[in-house]
């Protein structure tokens, strides 16, 4: 069985993940920046016997990132799954976006990823396999209005997946990237102050619309552990692709941008009623609001 190395795993998706490695029969390792919310993994590996190791790291410091790795290679000797699933989010228009706020959000979600994957890469294209799994977003390809630093984040890590799978394919390194849609995870938590909302703004549309949205997927959220069973699948499957929607809000809402043109998008963001709104968001998407 292979060695894996999972970040943010302290709840959510990165949590079940170790947890479902684990379950599988893998030496998980399971990453995070504060050990002291490990418990609910700790209780886990005690109870069912699994081979999990906790490991502190800050995927957003370069010193973290070289001294947590350069430690679990040189106890593990290779690393052989790579899941990229630290991130935050947060919900504001981009005109109110402190500009250290946008440069945190990519810091941690893009090149906290980067980071971690060329930690790992040189050992992966020597022993000629591997698996990098990133963990994106149906907002990496659906643009989200109300959170553009998210979703620009998500789709820069798409992109630099796509071009790094065509790099690997020479070398038997599997890339693979995760989109779930609304998962209840501590994401949101964590995100807080990233996100306001000011009734009095001049956005107050948009943000009430960003806010339906939201609410209709938690109505009928996504499971972490179905997550995490694509993720598994992602990395060790015998049919491998590059994408995987996984909720089907998730594939509504990129199935449905792919049905109209851009304007029509565009025209989503006019002033209307939230009558019309819904309508159209029924239309184009088969969601409910």
């Amino acid at each position: 069985m292979g060695v894996v190395v999972i970040t943010g795993t302290s709840s959510g998706i990165g949590q079940a993940s170790a947890l479902a490695f684990a379950r599988a029969g893998h030496r998980t390792i399971a990453t995070l920046r504060d050990l002291a919310k490990a418990e609910p993994l700790r209780e886990a590996r005690e109870s069912e016997g699994l081979d999990l190791e906790l490991q502190a790291l800050d995927v957003a410091s370069p010193a973290s990132v070289a001294e947590a790795v350069g430690a679990i290679l040189a106890r593990e000797g290779r690393v052989d799954v790579l899941v990229n699933n630290a991130g935050i989010g947060g919900a504001c228009p981009l005109e109110d976006v402190l500009e250290e706020e946008h440069r945190w959000i990519f810091e941690v979600n893009y090149f906290g990823a980067l980071r971690m994957i060329q930690a790992v890469l040189p050992g992966m294209r020597e022993q000629g396999s591997g698996a990098i799994v990133n963990v994106s977003s149906g907002a990496g390809r659906f643009a989200t209005p109300n959170q553009v630093p998210y979703s620009a984040s998500k789709f820069a890590l798409e992109g630099a997946s796509e071009a790094l799978a065509h790099e690997l394919a020479p070398f038997g390194v599997r890339v693979a990237i995760v989109e779930p849609g609304v998962v209840a995870t501590a994401i949101f938590e964590n995100s807080a102050a990233f996100t306001r909302y000011d009734k009095h703004s001049p956005y107050r549309d948009l943000m009430r619309r960003s806010g339906m949205l939201y609410s209709a997927g938690l109505k009928r959220p996504g499971d972490p552990h179905h997550v995490a069973e694509v993720i598994v699948e992602a990395a060790l499957g015998d049919a491998p692709r590059l994408r995987y929607l996984v909720g089907q809000d998730a594939e509504n809402l990129v199935t449905g941008r792919a049905g109209i043109t851009d304007e029509q998008f565009v025209a989503l963001g006019e002033t209307m009623s939230d009558d019309t709104y819904r309508e159209l968001f029924r239309e184009y998407f088969g969601i409910e609001l």
